[in-house]
């Protein structure tokens, strides 16, 4: 299994993103997913998961200006991000939630300037 993670760039604060990240052979469309962050110099954290009957979870940090979402019959998965500020600037990853893919890839970037 591969994953491509794709949209980053930067914007100025309060502006919008929508990342990507494609599952390529993946078979399983059933599993979680989710998205993760690494910010310089901090851990990879959790940013938004998405299971199999769409329940979602959001760090608090996110909630009310992310949203995750998938279309299974393309193996992508999206985070859609608003309101953005420097504290998200960070490379931004997927992976299945909770992470079982050991390459997590180049992620993608993002950068927020205030």
């Amino acid at each position: 299994v591969q994953l491509q993670a794709s949209g980053g760039g930067s914007v100025q604060a309060g502006g919008s993103l929508r990342l990507s990240c494609t599952f390529s052979g993946r078979t399983s469309r059933t599993s979680a997913v989710a998205w993760y962050r690494q910010a310089p110099g901090k851990q990879r954290e959790l940013v938004a998961a998405l299971g199999d009957v769409r329940s979602t979870v959001y760090i608090d940090s996110v909630k009310g200006r992310f949203t995750v979402s998938r279309d299974n019959a393309k193996n992508t998965v999206y985070l859609q991000m608003n309101r953005l500020t420097p504290e998200d600037t960070a490379v931004y990853y997927c992976n299945t939630f909770p992470q079982t893919i050991a390459d997590w890839g180049q992620g993608t970037q993002v950068t927020v300037s205030s």
